[in-house]
Order: structure tokens, then C-alpha cells, then sequence
């Protein structure tokens, strides 16, 4: 396993397709994922005022099966931290303080601006947008990304996907550069 470890944000897991892309390479070896029943509640609370047509019961299946088959995933002991860390954002500063708690080197999160780097910078961590994220980890190991790619395309039965439109539903989720890459490997997908 690599020796990577990442704090997935709750922004990252709030879209489906994306938390599902996600979840299939957080049972890789390709790094460890990390999340907290904080972000859980903050995806899942907002998945809930969006989507009215889902049950809170839908939700907690897919937290308690993400905590389940990505082993060692939920920090905790963490919050200690909170309150001597400043963000421009507080309501993120338990992200940090759980990447702080866990040793992660990176913070998977669209909102990197909430993240800065001169506070990241003296724990060692960076903020990565996912599409960012995602291209490193297909170029650090191809063979293993396409395999959780395909796993996780094969999944997907109401309605199945070409590869082409599974493809696009990835570009939709704002990673554009990883289809780009992707598009190279289309016949392992």
C-alpha cells in the first residue's frame, strides 16, 4: 500500500458518481482514506435538503458500508484540535483537524481556497481538487485505477454505461482532466 493518506471532504462525497468513484479506490492499495462522522453528517445532511425523495435510512446504509469496506477510514479523537486552528471557512476546521489527527498528507476538497496553504503548509498537508487528486493517483498507478474504474463502471446497472457515457458523467463531476487521461485506457475500463 502506498504509504499515502488522504481526508476525503464532504464536498467530494455529496455528488454520487463521484463519492462511488471514490469509495471503489479507497479499497485499493493506491492510499488510505479518511473521513469522520462529521463529514458524514455534513454530506448526508445536504444530500438530504436536496434530494427529499431519499430516506436519512438510504444515507446511514451508505455511511455505515463506506466505514466497513475501507478499513481504519473513520478519525476520530480529533477535535481537541478545532479550536486553535483558523480557516477562512470554521465550519472546515475539523476536516484539518482530523488530517492533522491521522497523519494525512492531503485534503480531497473542490474548495481549496477554504484551505490555504501557508496554515496546510506547517502540517504537511496540501488541498487537492479531486481532478488533481484523481490524475496523480491514474498516473501513479495506472493498472490498479483503471481496475477500481471498471469495478466501479460494471456497478452501475440502472442504467448500465458505455464507457464513453460513464466518461461524460465523470467530466459532469468537474474532472475533466481525468477523462482526458482516462480516454487512453478506455479498453481496461
Amino acid at each position: 500500500m502506498s504509504g499515502l493518506t488522504v481526508v476525503y471532504d464532504a464536498c467530494v462525497l455529496y455528488p454520487a458518481p463521484l463519492r462511488d468513484l471514490l469509495m471503489h479506490l479507497a479499497v485499493t492499495d493506491l492510499y488510505r482514506a479518511k473521513w469522520t462522522d462529521a463529514i458524514h453528517d455534513e454530506w448526508t445532511r445536504n444530500v438530504l435538503r436536496d434530494r427529499p425523495d431519499l430516506r436519512p435510512e438510504q444515507l446511514q446504509r451508505t455511511r455505515d458500508l463506506m466505514n466497513a469496506h475501507v478499513l481504519d477510514s473513520l478519525v476520530a479523537g480529533f477535535e481537541p484540535l478545532i479550536p486553535d486552528i483558523t480557516l477562512p471557512d470554521p465550519d472546515d476546521r475539523h476536516v484539518l483537524a482530523a488530517a492533522i489527527h491521522c497523519g494525512a498528507d492531503v485534503i480531497v476538497t473542490f474548495n481549496l481556497k477554504d484551505f490555504p496553504e501557508d496554515v496546510l503548509q506547517p502540517y504537511g498537508i496540501r488541498a487537492q481538487h479531486p481532478d488533481e487528486f484523481l490524475t496523480d493517483q491514474l498516473q501513479f498507478e495506472s493498472s490498479a485505477f483503471c481496475a477500481a474504474v471498471n469495478r466501479h463502471r460494471a456497478s452501475l446497472k440502472i442504467p448500465p454505461k458505455t464507457v464513453a457515457e460513464y466518461l461524460k458523467t465523470l467530466e459532469a463531476q468537474g474532472l475533466a482532466q481525468t477523462v482526458f487521461r482516462l480516454t487512453q485506457f478506455a479498453e481496461q475500463l
